[in-house]
């Protein structure tokens, strides 16, 4: 695996017959960059592209420094490169719009509450995306304008089976308004058929789709790569590449920082899922001082050139005010003596391992404290040893959890469902909104438990999710159609306490680059509807604050000033940045030195 001296970084990718090319992975691994890095180079080689986001939190304008809209948009510089930026944000709320008009008299309001918090979860934006990629797939102008369209998002498994039930394309969340919580604008499609047929087709065919999977050489990124390989595969898109972006070769041997860097790298490489060996070829870019932004930007990623010590390496200071451990966080929960400590973010940013740090430190202060996983690789329970004081360790299982939940509802909403529309509500209960509310149903058990103790857990609920649970339990207080969605006892008591700033705190938890500081602010935001204000920002994994020698390294510490400080002055009122560590932070020790500073 890997580029070649002297060849083109994605040439292979660069070199694909197909007129449509997604590019799908887990959020931060650089959807965005090798995207448009290939659309540039698809429009230097002579041919006319454009390059499309369907994400609502697209940074498309900022990597390729161009305002994008609706209509595709020239990119100055590049000569037949044009984007386009559709925010199925939009249509949702077009769609909430349209469904909810003729309930809005007819209906108690705290129905209509829980009718729009359905329709507003990120499966319904998802859906959103989907129309328009419809719309694009099939659109007779834009094949004949452009011999490439390239789009920065595919979409899921969920998605694309979902749609593939006859019952979807029904009005059945109309009727069923306490039933389904992620159909979204499908009524809108419901005209559409043969052209979702005709979009699936494209997306099946070989000779006019390829998936382009992309991963940093992380061990959590490529597991979520190969989830995702293998759902599209089963829907027969099987045209696939992995595209591992931040390949790391250090320039000295004197920095045990880097050598542990490109370790870890090997390692996750070494044991890459089964499910990524069907892919036809795999490709590397790089890893780059910075991230790659502007049309310059871009080429240099497709013709990288060797870092050098310069002025533009040296060490940055990190934000006034920032500590690099958890320190004062610890102290004041720990003058509580009791409450909950929530470390809640995207998948891959250490909030299971921060967590545990704060655990660990409360623990061996004297205080009772419960800390609870739902990371299944966490192994916190042999891993932590003795002298933690009194430190309770609980897993919550969430396949379990959402088997439990899932049986729960069929058995009472499903009863009297026709086999279609039982085949719909089976579909939409694997979406992630259900095994969010499961996971909630379990560890509201264990905070109930535990009420004597600091209870510390490594996830939480999205204030999507937390509304929704409000709304149906509003719902249910006044009308007596019980779907199997009604919070039990001690979810409606913890839905109480999570907006209690003295029982409950929340630490977003983000790594020091733009997808996962945005995405974390995304959710803060979303928090902030459910009238959740987090505690703390925990930027996890920073090279700013381990001080490498290595002059990429150094560069890519260079590279987090400006997402450290953003955090510092826009998002949080506490900040602490925890540096890179080239020994993992496993066990009770390091996780007490992670939390004290004990570098």
């Amino acid at each position: 695996m890997g580029t070649a001296p002297g060849e083109q970084v994605l040439g292979g990718l660069l070199r694909v017959s197909t007129p449509f090319v997604f590019f799908t992975g887990k959020g931060g691994v650089g959807k965005t960059s090798t995207a448009s890095a290939t659309a540039i180079g698809l429009a230097e080689a002579g041919h006319r592209v454009l390059v499309v986001s369907t994400d609502p939190a697209s940074n498309l304008d900022e990597v390729l420094e161009t305002r994008a809209g609706r209509d595709p948009q020239p990119v100055s510089g590049v000569p037949g490169l044009f984007v386009m930026n559709i925010d199925p944000n939009q249509a949702a709320s077009q769609y909430r719009d349209k469904v909810l008009g003729p309930y809005r008299d007819a209906l108690p309001a705290s129905a209509v509450e829980q009718i729009e918090e359905q329709l507003s979860g990120a499966c319904t934006v998802e859906i959103a995306a989907f129309n328009e990629f419809v719309a694009l797939l099939t659109d007779p102008e834009i094949r004949e304008r452009f011999a490439y369209v390239v789009f920065d998002t595919a979409p899921t498994g969920h998605t694309l089976r979902l749609l593939s039930l006859p019952s979807a394309w029904s009005d059945f969340l109309a009727t069923n308004p306490g039933g389904a919580s992620c159909i979204g604008p499908l009524a809108e499609m419901g005209a559409q058929q043969e052209r979702y047929a005709a979009a699936m087709q494209a997306l099946a065919d070989p000779e006019q789709t390829t998936l382009a999977l992309v991963s940093r050489p992380e061990h959590g990124a490529l597991v979520e790569a190969g989830r995702a390989s293998a759902e599209l595969r089963d829907l027969g898109i099987r045209n696939q590449r992995l595209i591992v972006n931040g390949m790391f070769t250090p320039t000295c041997d004197d920095d045990p920082l880097a050598r542990a860097w490109q370790q870890r790298a090997q390692d996750a490489l070494e044991a890459m899922p089964e499910s990524l060996a069907e892919v036809t070829e795999i490709e590397t870019v790089p890893l780059l001082p910075e991230l790659p932004l502007g049309v310059q930007g871009l080429r240099a990623m497709l013709h990288p050139e060797p870092v050098t010590q310069s002025a533009s390496t040296v060490p940055v200071p990190l934000p006034v005010g920032a500590a690099t451990d958890l320190r004062a966080l610890v102290d004041e929960v720990a003058a509580s003596g009791r409450g909950l400590v929530m470390a809640l973010g995207k998948g891959g940013v250490g909030k299971t391992t921060v967590a545990s740090a704060v655990a660990v430190a409360l623990a061996r202060r004297g205080l009772a404290v419960t800390l609870t996983t739902t990371d299944p690789a966490a192994h916190l329970d042999t891993t932590l040893g003795e002298g933690v004081g009194d430190l309770e360790v609980t897993r919550i299982d969430p396949v379990a959890e959402t088997a439990a939940y899932t049986e729960s509802v069929l058995a009472e909403a499903g009863a009297n469902l026709d086999e279609q529309g039982r085949a719909l509500l089976v579909e939409d209960l694997r979406s992630p909104c259900t095994e969010e509310i499961a996971v909630f149903h379990a560890f509201a058990r264990t905070v109930a438990a535990a009420s004597d103790r600091i209870v510390v857990v490594d996830t939480a609920p999205t204030g999507h999710t937390l509304l929704l649970l409000d709304a149906s339990r509003s719902y249910q207080r006044q009308l007596s159609q019980q779907t199997g969605q009604a919070p039990p006892a001690e979810a409606v008591e913890l839905l109480d306490r999570l907006t209690n700033p003295d029982y409950t705190r929340i630490m977003l938890v983000s790594l020091p680059e733009a997808t996962p500081v945005h995405e974390a602010a995304a959710l803060q935001n979303d928090l902030a509807r459910a009238g959740i204000k987090p505690f703390a920002w925990v930027i996890n994994q920073s090279l700013a604050a381990a001080c490498p020698t290595e002059p990429l390294l150094l560069a890519r510490a260079a590279s987090e000033h400006r997402y450290l400080a953003e955090v510092a002055t826009e998002h949080a009122e506490r900040t602490a940045v925890l540096p890179w560590h080239a020994a993992a932070p496993i066990g009770a020790d390091r996780l007490a030195r992670l939390a004290h500073g004990d570098h």
